[in-house]
């Protein structure tokens, strides 16, 4: 089977893989979509992500979506044949903050094409992926799979909205409109918040950023009279870049919340830290997801706007040319890669 092999900065390949075969309480899933993520990307052009780096070869990908082929031993689900998204999590379901119901840091978990720990855990960038049977979750009706593929950021986009607490009828900016921020967008829409600012260098990023409900778009290098808010409520800072932070604490009012959900350039960072103190802004992190999962699911089924945030779909056999426009946001929203399964 063909699968998408990252083994260094700058070397992304192509590769026939033996097909897995599940074992006991597993299930396999014949892939139908991988959607490009972020950390695809970096992985791709810098060899890891944040402080993970890679340290062998690595199947990219997990936010794939595609349908049961089969079970191992023991394991039961959704019936061969039937549509799926494969939660990419496998928390420890031990560790204090398993145990506290915030899965998506357990200190041991497993995560689709991660190099978080070693050996990595491989991806879902393949014709067929084996997963605990307890991370498949059957497409809701309606919903297709080339929209599902995007359950994954989805729900990382709704974890971020919930760590900003209750947004209803609040001013929310996002830095940053890739297709994480343009997502964060959605879901802020979604948990009724009342005006949605976004900021970005590209002004197709911010294209974008409308299509998913944004009601202010600013070019980020733009003039202070450029539509600027004066202030907001809670910031998310969706771009990954430093600059981004320091936007959101210098906007956010006193007393507000800023969410950083963008992985930001590994080593230190500096922000403006005595805005934090003298404004008693707090700042929370957002990692990933748990629950948000399923919500996403309903939301994609319930929504089809979304379909205006997938740039391309490219066969997995040109996945070079795939990750390049996913890379170039001038030019591309979220990417997919299509596979033979489904």
């Amino acid at each position: 089977m063909p699968a998408c092999v990252a083994h260094g900065a700058g070397d992304l390949r192509v590769e026939e893989l033996p097909a897995p075969l599940p074992g006991p309480g597993q299930a396999l899933v014949a892939v139908r979509y991988g959607g490009v993520c972020g950390s695809d990307l970096h992985y791709w052009r810098h060899g890891g992500v944040g402080d993970f780096r890679l340290r062998e070869p690595m199947v990219l990908g997990h936010e794939v979506v595609g349908t049961v082929v089969s079970y191992g031993r023991g394991a039961t689900g959704p019936a061969p044949g039937t549509a799926v998204a494969v939660h990419p999590a496998t928390p420890c379901g031990r560790c204090p903050e398993c145990a506290d119901g915030r899965a998506n840091v357990c200190r041991d978990t497993r995560y689709l094409g991660s190099a978080s720990r070693f050996p990595h855990v491989q991806g879902g960038f393949a014709g067929q992926v084996v997963v605990p049977a307890g991370q498949v979750r059957p497409l809701p009706e309606g919903l297709g799979l080339r929209r599902a593929a995007l359950a994954e950021p989805l729900a990382v986009a709704l974890h971020s909205v919930r760590r900003a607490g209750d947004v209803a009828g609040r001013h929310v900016l996002v830095t940053g409109a890739g297709p994480i921020g343009c997502l964060v967008v959605a879901a802020a829409r979604a948990a009724g918040a009342g005006r949605v600012t976004v900021t970005d260098l590209l002004p197709e990023a911010l294209g974008y950023a409308a299509v998913a409900g944004a009601d202010t778009l600013v070019r980020a290098d733009g003039p202070a009279d450029a539509g600027w808010p004066a202030e907001v409520d809670v910031a998310v800072e969706a771009s990954g870049a430093a600059a981004g932070l320091d936007t959101c604490l210098r906007l956010v009012r006193r007393g507000g919340v800023v969410v950083q959900l963008g992985m930001l350039p590994p080593g230190r960072s500096p922000f403006p830290g005595n805005l934090v103190v003298s404004r008693e802004i707090e700042l929370r992190g957002a990692f990933r997801f748990d629950s948000e999962f399923e919500e996403a699911l309903a939301l994609l089924a319930a929504r089809g706007e979304f379909d205006g945030l997938i740039s391309a779909v490219v066969p997995v056999r040109e996945a070079e040319g795939a990750f390049a426009l996913a890379a170039d946001r001038g030019r591309a929203c979220k990417v997919l890669l299509e596979f033979g399964g489904g």
